[in-house]
């Protein structure tokens, strides 16, 4: 309702200012009611500890209220909540059904994680192929960590065949967006290669940017 959207705008308000108590004033009554953006927040300030004490078993509350609405962020975060062991037990198998649910909606983040655990086996049986699917989904979206990732998969050739030219493009691109390991793998990586895979190589590259990281598979 407007007088409910007028509240959550207030908090939003006060959030901004540091203001961080009033913000929960104003948002805990929207959560307890359902309001997906409100238990999303509060979430996020008891997981912080922004303006209530740090509390890891109310920060997941919040996040499974709104996870179980379908909310992807929270569905994310809840995922890192159980892969970390912060508020809940640990728990890989659980971490992995809620990356998949917001892995499913869009999300990079968790399809970036999604990868890792069918990288790493963790919750999952290990599977390189699977794992090269969530990396390659979040590495089109942008997400540096799992464009790093992905050049590890080439590099080693595990889920796809193995391939230098398209390990230093994705270690490149990642690099470009700010990751270190990817920076240090492409370097790595550059002083097992020819002049003319090197320069093949930074041609995908910025090939792959003009395309926004899609169709990458030269």
């Amino acid at each position: 309702s407007p007088l409910l959207a007028d509240d959550y705008t207030k908090g939003v308000e006060a959030y901004q200012k540091g203001d961080f108590k009033t913000a929960l004033k104003f948002w805990q009554p929207l959560a307890e009611q359902g309001d997906t953006d409100a238990q999303f927040n509060l979430e996020a300030m008891y997981d912080e500890g922004l303006g209530v004490p740090q509390d890891d078993k109310t920060a997941v509350n919040w996040y499974t209220l709104a996870a179980e609405q379908g909310d992807a962020y929270a569905q994310y975060n809840l995922g890192n909540m159980y892969a970390e062991g912060k508020g809940v037990p640990q728990d890989h198998k659980t971490a992995v059904k809620w990356y998949t649910l917001a892995a499913e909606q869009g999300n990079a983040q968790a399809q970036s994680n999604l990868g890792f655990m069918y990288d790493k086996g963790k919750g999952v049986p290990q599977d390189d192929k699977t794992a090269v699917k969530w990396y390659t989904l979040a590495a089109e979206q942008g997400e540096a960590l799992a464009q790093s990732n992905l050049g590890f998969m080439y590099a080693k050739g595990e889920g796809v065949p193995q391939d230098d030219i398209k390990a230093y493009m994705w270690f490149n691109i990642a690099a470009a967006n700010g990751d270190k390991p990817g920076t240090k793998a492409r370097d790595i990586v550059k002083g097992q290669m020819t002049i003319n895979q090197i320069e093949k190589a930074q041609g995908y590259s910025t090939k792959c940017v003009k395309q926004n990281y899609k169709n990458c598979d030269f």
